[in-house]
């Protein structure tokens, strides 16, 4: 008989026996979001990157940007009065990984698509205090000298196919084309002002 005396003093029962609750307990949480449409299904207005956007995002990841911005707006009063429409799941359906995360040290980049112009985001990342006094973020003037990567885009499209992002044969043919003397900057700009956009289309 198990007893809890038993399984405190028998060490490997004691961890079959919490690795059997954890993946039950993980199951029983994890399992019924793949049933529900809010989650699975993009919202509306919600389009794949493009291929400059996609690779904004591959630099936004590259140089950490997610260790300071959180990209995930909570249900909370105070966060959706300063962002905007809380985050909902059916926004993030084409991202691979998503960028959520409660990371503050800068502000939540969830809702900064369109907030800005072009040219305030290329000020911000190349003298981030020069539009932004208190900013502590560092300056990304390589950005403008490094030419955005087209070599793999393709490949990264026709992946993200794989497991469901909705590319056609002629955007991946074509996506050379697009970041054809483009630079890492204007992929990463391209890529921020798009984030929060779909749901915003829809207020």
């Amino acid at each position: 008989m198990l007893t809890h005396d038993r399984i405190e003093r028998n060490q490997a029962l004691l961890i079959v026996l919490v690795i059997l609750v954890v993946a039950i307990g993980g199951l029983v949480e994890i399992v019924p979001l793949y049933f529900q449409r809010s989650v699975t299904e993009p919202v509306a207005g919600l389009k794949p990157y493009t291929p400059l956007q996609l690779t904004g995002r591959d630099v936004y990841i590259r140089e950490g940007c997610y260790n300071c911005h959180s990209q995930m707006v909570r249900p909370f009063r105070a966060e959706v009065e300063r962002y905007g429409h809380y985050s909902v799941a059916g926004e993030f359906v084409y991202d691979y990984p998503f960028q959520w995360g409660s990371k503050r040290t800068g502000p939540d980049l969830h809702r900064v698509g369109g907030r800005f112009s072009d040219e305030w985001h290329r000020l911000h990342l190349l003298d981030p205090r020069s539009v932004v006094p208190e900013s502590n973020m560092p300056s990304y003037p390589w950005l403008v000298r490094t030419a955005a990567n087209a070599a793999d885009i393709q490949a990264k499209m026709r992946a993200l196919r794989v497991v469901g992002v909705p590319y056609t044969d002629e955007e991946i043919a074509n996506a050379g084309a697009e970041l054809k003397d483009r630079t890492e900057m204007d992929a990463l700009i391209a890529y921020l002002q798009v984030l929060g956009t779909a749901v915003k289309q829809r207020q």
